[in-house]
């Protein structure tokens, strides 16, 4: 697996004005170790992640199985060694009112769940205080949270931090859980569009 992988803890920012969605993940001590971009005018999600902003290696590609993204599933496949790690599948009707995916191993068997904090604070995003009230999601296989992320308010870029410090033995592919933010990032962008 490729070094970028490795830290417990990442920040990722979008960069707003762009035509595409860009992100960039950092470590927590300012360093670039992922980059990401939308591909442009595709139908189908299509989303891939490199090593560097000049895009010289690619490591991971994300691809939405359908158009509609109600209850779309992503897969995630790493680019690097050519095979699907998981799958990220949002429940189209549980997260109208409150953000929740699950969580699939790549022959799509449940792994887990990744819930938005709750849904008191949900409603309030949703329905009054919109991106100044920041979300918070927790990553759950089985009844073990193996991750947070969380959302820092910044009222001129969207910041995500990922947080894996407590999957001490890494039972979480953190491949998927990047993957996980970057969705997350992508449509919360749309939402605000």
């Amino acid at each position: 697996m490729h070094s970028a992988f490795q830290y417990t803890q990442y920040v990722l920012r979008r960069q707003i004005f762009a035509l595409t969605g860009k992100f960039r993940l950092y470590t927590l001590d300012g360093q670039l170790v992922l980059f990401s971009q939308q591909k442009m005018f595709k139908l189908r999600e299509d989303i891939r992640v490199y090593s560097d902003e000049d895009k010289s290696q690619e490591l991971l590609y994300i691809q939405a199985r359908q158009i509609i993204d109600f209850s779309a599933s992503y897969d995630v496949i790493d680019s690097l060694e050519r095979r699907k790690v998981g799958v990220l599948r949002r429940r189209g009707i549980k997260s109208l009112l409150r953000d929740e995916w699950e969580v699939l191993d790549a022959a799509d068997r449940p792994l887990g769940t990744l819930v938005e904090d709750s849904l008191g604070q949900a409603m309030l995003r949703r329905m009054i205080l919109g991106t100044l009230l920041p979300q918070n999601y927790d990553l759950f296989l089985g009844e073990q949270r193996v991750a947070d992320l969380r959302q820092r308010f910044n009222p001129f870029r969207y910041e995500l931090t990922l947080d894996f410090e407590m999957d001490q033995a890494r039972r979480l592919d953190r491949r998927l859980g990047i993957a996980a933010g970057i969705l997350l990032a992508t449509i919360e962008g749309k939402q605000e569009s």
